[in-house]
């Protein structure tokens, strides 16, 4: 079986290191912090032969050269970003596969955030990792791209199984609740989620991966194109509905 493992790195980033045991691969998925994922990927016993970058951001990307120069990894990296990456020994876009042993990874254009954002899927795994570009109960900031080109890769997120575990980059959930129960108050499962948030986090547990599935039931992002969404925030497309959210959501 595919391993994951997930360790705080940064203020509030989640660091990723996925293991294949058979092929005796392990990939980092993005690189926050070079150091960390040095240390964690040796205390395991895992030696990193890759690096799979979501975005440019420095928190996601910044410790591919240190990471490279002590393994001489390869690094996947999205085209429309790859400028800006350091490092790079291929660029994908949406549609490639990229590999880890026997395991395949589809790369899906999420680009929003950033103009190149990509997540990596792995449907044999029921895995998708997705950087900044979704988040438990929000998504990225817009810092590059536009509502319409946001909105769609979110829907193309929205079309994975529902039983998809999703693996965001930031520990946000909590204040993500805080405007999702202001986005959509009379949502009751989106009121339970809250709670168990709350829960969580007072215990010191991540609430990272999330399910799509409740995903899709109670962040008011992904739920742009529902009727009671579109009532209660306007616009006559989900399109505008969703840009009226983020725009609420930067300001709230």
């Amino acid at each position: 079986m595919l391993e994951i493992h997930q360790f705080p790195c940064l203020s509030d980033n989640y660091g990723f290191l996925l293991h294949d045991p058979e092929s005796g691969e392990t990939a980092c998925i993005d690189t926050p912090d070079a150091e960390a994922y040095l240390r964690e990927a040796a205390a395991k016993g895992w030696r990193i032969t890759q690096i799979w970058n979501t975005h440019w951001h420095p928190d996601h990307a910044g410790g591919n050269a240190a990471i490279k120069a002590a393994t001489s990894c390869m690094v996947v990296a999205p085209k429309g970003d790859a400028a800006k990456i350091e490092g790079v020994d291929r660029s994908v876009v949406n549609g490639d596969i990229v590999q880890l042993g026997e395991w395949n990874a589809e790369v899906i254009d999420v680009g929003g955030h950033t103009m190149g954002h990509i997540a990596y899927h792995l449907p044999q795994a029921g895995v998708a990792f997705v950087g900044d570009s979704l988040f438990a109960l929000g998504c990225g900031r817009m810092f590059e791209g536009t509502p319409q080109q946001f909105w769609t890769s979110l829907s193309r997120l929205k079309a994975l199984p529902p039983q998809t575990a999703l693996y965001c980059a930031h520990e946000y959930t909590q204040s993500n609740a805080r405007f999702a129960l202001h986005a959509d108050p009379d949502n009751v499962e989106l009121q339970i989620y809250a709670r168990d948030i709350d829960q969580r986090r007072a215990r010191g547990e991540p609430t990272v991966p999330t399910q799509l599935a409740r995903e899709l039931a109670t962040n008011p992002f992904l739920r742009a194109d529902r009727e009671d969404m579109r009532n209660r925030w306007g616009g006559l497309d989900p399109v505008e509905t969703f840009a009226r959210l983020r725009a609420a959501k930067d300001n709230f």
